[in-house]
């Protein structure tokens, strides 16, 4: 799955006599010459993924620029309240204190350790959502890691083993349950078939407004960071 993109705009216009890409902010637009066939459009999208990826994200991060102050208060998909986040001298990287929802976190790099606990508390949490999830659904996967890929959400293998972002858990629940429902339903289709989308919607009745979410919901600057 394509972090981060939105909905492409597409414009057929008589005059056009190529296909042409425009990367904005907030949308990203595609003019289609008129006899253009669907075929064509979506082999140029596939073709152009990787550069539809990295303009989009060099937007963002344009807009993240104007807002470089790091958040006092981080929200994590399977918590109901969200952490306090203090930022303060200390020897650890960074503490966290579950029984009073605190998240101590070392001054001394403090976007790179901010970003270290998310990655940690993924790969604690993500695993254990997923078997739930599998239990429920009655979709079995083999084995499943946690990760940072730049370019994909979650992926599931031909053996079904399944790979979830760490960056998902912060998101809410309903989107990363609907990235957990995606990357389970390919243990069965292993497409984006007709029958894959029905059996996504099969477990989650609102996947396409999910999907739209997690489309256009900027990642923070800082979860960015090398």
């Amino acid at each position: 799955m394509t972090p981060n993109l939105p909905e492409i705009q597409i414009t057929r216009k008589l005059r056009a006599t190529r296909l042409r890409l425009r990367v904005e902010p907030t949308q990203i637009k595609l003019t289609v010459p008129q006899f253009c066939t669907q075929r064509q459009v979506q082999n140029f999208l596939k073709q152009s993924e990787q550069w539809m990826i990295e303009a989009w994200q060099k937007q963002q991060e344009k807009v993240e620029l104007q807002d470089r102050s790091l958040p006092i208060e981080l929200k994590l998909f399977n918590l109901v309240q969200p952490l306090t986040v203090i930022y303060q001298t200390q020897k650890k990287s960074f503490v966290f204190d579950e029984q009073n929802l605190q998240l101590f976190i070392s001054d001394r790099q403090p976007e790179s350790y901010l970003k270290a606990f998310v990655i940690a508390y993924a790969k604690a949490h993500l695993l254990l959502y997923l078997q739930k999830l599998s239990l429920e659904t009655g979709l079995r996967f083999n084995q499943c890691v946690v990760r940072q890929p730049k370019t994909r959400w979650g992926s599931c293998s031909a053996k079904h083993d399944i790979m979830l972002n760490s960056g998902l858990v912060l998101f809410p629940l309903e989107i990363a349950r609907y990235v957990a429902v995606h990357e389970l339903a390919h243990t069965k289709h292993f497409d984006h078939s007709a029958n894959f989308w029905a059996e996504v919607q099969k477990h989650d009745i609102n996947f396409q407004q999910h999907r739209k979410i997690l489309k256009m919901t900027p990642i923070p600057w800082w979860w960015l960071e090398k």
